[in-house]
């Protein structure tokens, strides 16, 4: 901005721009939001002012789908092909002679610390959670989580592929683990199996035993056969499934014909499923054939999904690992990628809670809003419009939290050096 944030407790951001277009006041006290009034019309006396001259102020952001145990891995774990195959063998292979805890607790520190300074208030991650693993990412989760309150609100959810389930022992890890260190979430990567149902059912069961919630990777493929999404639809219904259940990816949805999608968006809308689309992830990963242009997105059919009622979002998901080479835990450029892939745009208004207020209902955290008497949470930047917020990444931008601009900044690639085959 080109004047800076006031060193006080009590400020104002005049004339600031609203998501809605509305351009207010914005009177900052005690770290809360004292009041929000049409630009000009109330009197803040010689209160010290932040002139926003009409550019945009937003609610920080909530990530709800993220992989912090994987991240920033792609330097000793490279995946030159980008598919999809691939990427699960390499993270197999760095997972095996690498994941020590000592390992996955300075990559999540690195990514988080990225997070933080884009704006990012909360944080679901996946947790890969077979073999041993389990009893060396959920501690450390733990620790990470504790060490992060009152900056990022940290959930993690367990993550294996669903016929892992019936390994012996397995699930009753699982539920150790989730029940001393996580966030009273379960859930497995899905597809079609012939013990698809069995399995979940294993799932439905621990979720309702515990009062536990429902995440799942859902159908992360261009096979348009891959209807596991209705499956779980279907037993969330018939079990009248009391949690929330957050499904991920569904790329095979965008492959029905009208007929399948129609039915599958009514059941999911039905069941009340909450709905995460990975935006610069599946379209990097679906349809990635050597020498070959891809033909579709890799995205899942969000539009429908949102005009039947059904709770919508985007998040991150993966950050320089085998699955997707980029990435920062932006959440900004989440959106602005979203925008051009998902067209989450006309009117560009319609879509904000897909990266603020919607992952924070389906995370049941609370939603970050510029309201009267809440949080001083927001990012100030250059913006004056959408066109021009997703036009640069706004590396300038600055984020406020409880009243005062965070000195953090995205930390250096460097600071990986010091972690085993990064340097």
């Amino acid at each position: 901005m080109s004047v800076a944030l006031p060193k006080v407790s009590r400020w104002l951001a005049a004339d600031a721009r609203m998501i809605d277009g509305a351009r207010v006041d914005l009177l900052v006290d005690g770290g809360r939001i004292a009041a929000v009034a049409p630009t000009g019309v109330q009197d803040f006396g010689d209160t010290p002012r932040l002139p926003m001259a009409g550019r945009m102020v937003l609610p920080c952001f909530v990530d709800a789908h993220a992989h912090l145990d994987k991240g920033h891995i792609w330097r000793r774990a490279p995946n030159p092909t980008g598919a999809f195959p691939a990427a699960i063998e390499a993270v197999k292979v760095d997972r095996a002679a690498h994941w020590s805890a000592a390992d996955v607790a300075a990559r999540m520190e690195f990514a988080l610390c990225a997070a933080y300074a884009h704006g990012t208030r909360a944080i679901r991650t996946h947790l890969d959670s077979v073999g041993e693993q389990p009893r060396i990412s959920f501690p450390v989760f733990a620790a990470t989580r504790e060490r992060w309150k009152g900056r990022i609100e940290l959930q993690a959810s367990p993550l294996f592929g669903v016929d892992v389930i019936f390994e012996p022992g397995h699930l009753e890890t699982i539920a150790e683990m989730v029940a001393a260190y996580g966030s009273e979430l379960v859930g497995a990567v899905t597809y079609m199996i012939p013990q698809l149902r069995e399995a979940l059912a294993a799932l439905f069961d621990l979720a309702e035993r515990n009062d536990w919630n429902l995440d799942f990777h859902v159908d992360e493929t261009a096979d348009p056969d891959a209807r596991s999404l209705e499956v779980i639809a279907d037993m969330a219904m018939e079990r009248r499934f009391p949690g929330r259940i957050l499904v991920g990816h569904c790329c095979s949805l965008a492959r029905q014909d009208d007929d399948g999608l129609k039915r599958i968006v009514e059941k999911v809308a039905r069941a009340r499923i909450n709905v995460v689309s990975l935006p610069m992830c599946n379209m990097f990963l679906q349809d990635r054939q050597q020498g070959r242009t891809p033909r579709w997105r890799g995205v899942t059919a969000l539009h429908e999904l949102k005009a039947a009622g059904v709770e919508v979002m985007i998040a991150s998901d993966n950050t320089r690992d085998p699955f997707y080479a980029y990435g920062d835990l932006d959440m900004l450029e989440v959106w602005r990628e979203g925008v051009r892939i998902l067209h989450l745009d006309y009117p560009h208004a319609a879509w904000a809670d897909a990266v603020c207020a919607a992952p924070a209902r389906a995370m049941r955290v609370a939603p970050p809003r510029l309201a009267l008497g809440e949080p001083a949470d927001m990012i100030l930047t250059q913006a004056r419009d959408f066109t021009e917020l997703f036009s640069r990444p706004h590396s300038d931008r600055i984020v406020v939290r409880d009243g005062t601009a965070i000195k953090a900044k995205a930390p250096p690639y460097s600071d990986l050096d010091a972690v085993k085959g990064l340097a």
